[in-house]
């Protein structure tokens, strides 16, 4: 069964509108905003994770530290699938104390999210970890609950929803899919990029450029 044409479930606009409140959100549950780190989980997580700093930034004037985190070496089907992609962590900056706002694109069964608090304990011992995701999409499997939701989007299992990001895709969507095989590893990889490309196309725009391209507008 090949893949049907994706349906998109949300558009450039609401995708911005949702950061937008994600970002209020977690100015009202966070007092102290100068102890707060976010960091995306690679790939797209980082991306919405520099949108979310700089959405905090324009309301409430703080910069807050982003950074991001790739899980490949902590899955828990490592051993039997090595990752043919790995991605560079970047945390240049204590997180031991801090309150720790993970950031993915689309959780699924939670196993990536598991991952990341894995490798977060890494480097750090931080006083909160909370988790931010642009879809929920339900069929959880382990007992995680994400802080701040964009949207809930009710799919069956043999469906895929990816985060399409301008800087890397060339449009800003959240689509909808059948999955070519029924019960195949649905991951939030990217689109029509390799790693090497997409470490130059996070490296060569940074932060600031990252967010616009959000602005003007996983999947486990």
């Amino acid at each position: 069964m090949q893949a049907s044409q994706g349906s998109i479930v949300m558009d450039e606009r609401a995708i911005s509108h949702s950061l937008t409140r994600i970002a209020h959100e977690i100015i009202e549950k966070n007092d102290n905003l100068d102890d707060l780190i976010l960091i995306g989980i690679v790939t797209r997580g980082d991306i919405l994770a520099s949108v979310l700093g700089e959405r905090v930034e324009q309301i409430e004037g703080v910069r807050i530290p982003v950074g991001s985190l790739d899980v490949s070496f902590y899955r828990d089907d490592v051993s039997g699938h090595l990752p043919t992609e790995v991605y560079e962590t970047q945390i240049p900056f204590s997180i031991s104390g801090k309150n720790i706002i993970l950031v993915d694109d689309v959780l699924y069964t939670g196993r990536t999210v598991r991952s990341a608090l894995d490798a977060l304990m890494d480097y750090g011992r931080p006083a909160r970890i909370q988790l931010a995701v642009l879809v929920d999409r339900g069929h959880r499997e382990l007992p995680i609950r994400p802080d701040y939701v964009g949207k809930n989007i009710p799919t069956s299992s043999t469906q895929q929803v990816r985060f399409y990001a301008e800087r890397i895709d060339g449009r800003t969507a959240v689509e909808l899919t059948e999955a070519t095989k029924p019960g195949e590893h649905i991951g939030s990889q990217p689109v029509g990029l390799d790693a090497i490309s997409y470490k130059r196309a996070a490296a060569g725009s940074g932060r600031d450029a990252s967010a616009a391209k959000v602005q003007e507008g996983g999947d486990e």
